[in-house]
């Protein structure tokens, strides 16, 4: 194995990766002195959803969108509701392969039978195989379709900047009010809120998800920092507000009481318009 170094710039975690190696995300991995999306044209999860599912509440509310997945993720969330994908490398998730112009036919194929609108990337972070994000939405803009991601927006200001042209609607967790509840994720607070900036700046229609996890961001104090910042961005951002179940590493702890994700959702409302609460 080569001794060469390959910087990844594809999030702030930026891995250095020796010939071969896969980076944290387990999705990207060093070749001869570059780093590639291993999970490029690999798909984990393949679904026809409604959009409000992603959640994505106020663009083309009541469409179905068709829905794909990889595997690998930058951030290692305790609580993870997809960690059969997410926190996986490809040796260990069952895949098919495809290619962009593969699910674009599919997509237009179920436009035409059950009003599909076009693409959402979701399931894992999509982000970590950005390149294939990239190209499948340059397919899906040519045929007339939507591009829709789902994403927890840790990523680079460069990555964002390439696809927030094509990306017609997203919705980016902001998983917590600070840098601090990010370290515990393994994350960058300041990239996701970048993100959240470069699409709306984009006109790309971003709604953002929180989810109280209790005893970590459920204060009052906690909301009004999330809140507070989405509206410096615009009033009229979409924020979810979601109720917290037992997942993964956290599958003893206590669901969020609903009481709990009502009333943050009347804090978020002091500075937001369109605040919705779910999984209540």
């Amino acid at each position: 194995m080569s001794d060469a170094v390959a910087v990844c710039g594809t999030c702030p975690r930026s891995c250095r990766l020796a010939d071969g190696a896969f980076g944290f995300c387990r999705a990207r991995r060093a070749e001869r002195g570059r780093v590639v999306a291993a999970n490029y044209g690999m798909i984990s999860s393949l679904a026809l959803d409604p959009i409000e599912k992603k959640p994505i509440a106020f663009f083309k509310p009541r469409s179905m969108v068709l829905s794909v997945g990889s595997f690998g993720c930058n951030l290692r969330c305790p609580f993870c509701q997809n960690d059969g994908i997410s926190q996986h490398g490809g040796d260990e998730v069952p895949c098919r392969t495809a290619t962009p112009a593969d699910l674009t036919d599919l997509a237009s194929k179920l436009r035409e039978e059950r009003g599909n609108i076009g693409l959402a990337y979701t399931y894992n972070e999509p982000l970590v195989g950005w390149e294939f994000v990239r190209d499948c939405a340059r397919e899906v803009r040519a045929r007339g379709m939507c591009n829709v991601l789902v994403s927890n927006g840790c990523a680079s200001e460069e990555v964002i900047a390439d696809l927030a042209p094509l990306i017609d609607a997203a919705n980016i967790d902001i998983k917590g009010p600070s840098q601090k509840y990010y370290d515990w994720l393994g994350g960058d607070f300041n990239s996701v809120c970048q993100t959240v900036r470069t699409l709306h700046a984009a006109g790309c229609h971003v709604e953002v998800t929180t989810l109280v996890v209790p005893g970590r961001n459920d204060t009052d104090a906690d909301m009004e920092a999330i809140a507070a910042f989405v509206a410096s961005v615009s009033p009229d951002m979409p924020l979810h507000v979601t109720r917290f179940f037992p997942r993964w590493h956290m599958a003893d702890a206590t669901p969020t009481p609903v009481a709990t994700v009502r009333h943050l959702a009347d804090v978020a409302r002091r500075h937001l318009r369109r605040v919705l609460v779910g999984n209540c």
